[in-house]
């Protein structure tokens, strides 16, 4: 049984996580890179819905369809943390996150001509206080250097999480709830 209601998806990301993500829904879609500047004012949960909706409205603009955009944010204490440029910096920032709390904010947005829908998903993610060599060794890896907060929980960095508070895939970009809620605002039902 497939997606009902949807020719198919337009995913304004190259995230390989998200492509991930709605394969395993069994959505078929296209990538279709959005380029859009980052943005860095403005609280943080209106921050990822503007961005996800600035991806969405690019591609819109040079392709017809529906129009998938997403944009995540890692948050500790109010601070962005962003992908971190190299190993040193992945390393400050798992020290920082080590046995805290933070927060994972993805805002979603679909865009379909001039229907647009757009809201955000939050989770809680507390990591375990990590040795200097447990940093060491995962930062070793490669993994953590294209994430958000440095770290993937979907990979070897899910032995760094203690506990969530809210959606999984949420902390891997593309919170599932929420979008098969938005879909069905454009009529497309995902089983």
């Amino acid at each position: 049984m497939g997606v009902s209601g949807i020719i198919k998806l337009i995913l304004a990301s190259t995230s390989p996580r998200r492509a991930a993500i709605l394969r395993q829904l069994g959505i078929p879609f296209e990538v279709v890179a959005s380029q859009v500047e980052e943005e860095t004012d403005g609280p943080v949960d209106r921050r990822v819905e503007k961005l996800a909706l600035a991806k969405a409205e690019a591609v819109s603009a040079r392709r017809e369809g529906l129009i998938l955009g997403a944009d995540t944010l890692v948050c500790l204490h109010g601070e962005i943390l962003g992908k971190p440029r190299d190993q040193a910096e992945a390393a400050r920032m798992l020290r920082r996150i080590s046995g805290q709390v933070h927060q994972v904010l993805t805002g979603l947005a679909l865009v379909e001509g001039a229907r647009q829908v757009c809201a955000h998903q939050l989770t809680a993610v507390e990591m375990r206080s990590l040795t200097e060599a447990e940093i060491q060794r995962y930062v070793a890896t490669g993994e953590p250097l294209d994430k958000a907060g440095a770290y993937g929980i979907q990979g070897k960095g899910a032995a760094l999480v203690k506990r969530i508070d809210g959606c999984f895939y949420n902390v891997v970009g593309l919170p599932v709830s929420l979008l098969v809620q938005q879909l069905a605002k454009f009529g497309v039902e995902v089983p």
